[in-house]
């Protein structure tokens, strides 16, 4: 398997304890994003976290695989009991049809390629499979806030941010076909003192979720 390059991936290896604290300083974001991609997640099935990072999700969706490029995050994911493969989204180590459902959390901000990522998505989908896609929807007051201030940021500032018609215009020529939304984090991060709500659609909420189906 070729790895393909990873923009960004530098600093998840040099900063990983950075990383780390800004889930203990922006806990209640954190579980309002979690609460969010629950709603959307499937309840049964093999599923896959592509982009696992350190496992923040994946260890409290019960995800069990995960395809990381970082191997300092890939340990810290295999620490909370996550089978952490190398890999990338544009090439992911796996035989067509391997997983009822798959999920990316903001890993479309790191990706080379996210028309070929969200491409190997499908082929790893079972026929009636779906991808859960979490990411900050570029249109959002926390989007335009990361875009103005992105060179300032270690991990953002090799990253790319998407609206939510960029996102499910590349996941439509992927071959998905059905879209269902989820939204959260609907203040300031620094306000945020409590798990937000989580509602249908999009267009308020900064964290947006999509199930998109095969």
């Amino acid at each position: 398997m070729r790895l393909m390059k990873v923009p960004g991936i530098e600093p998840f290896e040099e900063h990983t304890s950075d990383y780390e604290e800004w889930f203990k300083t922006n806990r209640w974001v954190y579980l309002s994003e979690i609460e969010a991609v629950r709603r959307s997640y499937p309840k049964r099935g093999i599923g896959i976290e592509i982009g696992v990072g350190s496992g923040r999700f994946a260890e409290p969706l019960g995800i069990k695989i995960g395809v990381e490029p970082s191997k300092e995050m890939g340990k810290l994911a295999r620490e909370r009991g996550i089978d952490v493969v190398e890999g990338v989204a544009e090439n992911l180590p796996f035989e067509d049809s391997s997983f009822d459902h798959a999920l990316m959390v903001t890993t479309i901000c790191f990706v080379d390629d996210i028309d070929s990522a969200f491409s190997e998505a499908f082929r790893v989908l079972e026929p009636s499979g779906s991808l859960i896609v979490g990411f900050v929807d570029s249109e959002s007051p926390l989007g335009r806030s990361y875009l103005e201030h992105k060179d300032e940021s270690v991990f953002y500032r090799d990253a790319t941010f998407y609206s939510v018609d960029e996102v499910v215009n590349s996941l439509r020529k992927a071959g998905f076909r059905t879209f269902i939304y989820t939204q959260t984090i609907f203040r300031d991060l620094s306000e945020i003192d409590d798990i937000e709500p989580v509602k249908d659609g999009f267009g308020e909420g900064s964290f947006v979720v999509i199930r998109a189906e095969k």
